[in-house]
């Protein structure tokens, strides 16, 4: 059985009430569910991590080799500003894809670069949780 990894950045655990024009209603939990729904129906294994520290998000994949098969991630605020996620996923060197609830280039102009993106095989945004679903099909598909 094929393993995946994850990885809610900060603040995704204030999903539901945080910025709902944004972000929407929907809650990190309903995200989790509907992820371990389709990892049921497609057979694979999920763990699923949620940390608003940059250092506890790097260690996480740091220790991904040999344990999983691939990384779905939303680095949130992270993705704009973090070195370290960037370089740890380089390093584990493993199937990533990047999502974000959001669409990052109809944003601020300081949220429209990612430095995961040049790291993962594939960015999915905009799309609300949606995104999520759309990120975890894909790599399965690529498994």
């Amino acid at each position: 059985m094929k393993r995946i990894l994850v990885i809610h950045g900060p603040n995704l655990d204030l999903l539901g009430q945080r910025e709902p024009v944004i972000y929407g209603r929907v809650t990190l939990k309903e995200i989790n569910r509907e992820l371990q729904r389709i990892a049921k129906k497609r057979k694979v294994s999920l763990t699923i991590k949620q940390s608003n520290y940059e250092g506890e998000i790097v260690g996480l994949i740091g220790k991904i080799k040999n344990k999983y098969d691939a990384l779905l991630i939303n680095p949130a605020a992270y993705t704009h500003t973090s070195v370290a996620i960037r370089d740890a996923i380089a390093a584990a060197n493993v199937l990533t894809v990047e999502v974000h609830l959001s669409n990052i280039y109809s944003r601020e102009e300081f949220r429209q670069k990612s430095l995961i993106s040049p790291v993962a095989k594939g960015t999915i945004m905009g799309f609300g949780p949606k995104s999520y679903s759309l990120g975890l099909e894909a790599l399965i598909d690529l498994l």
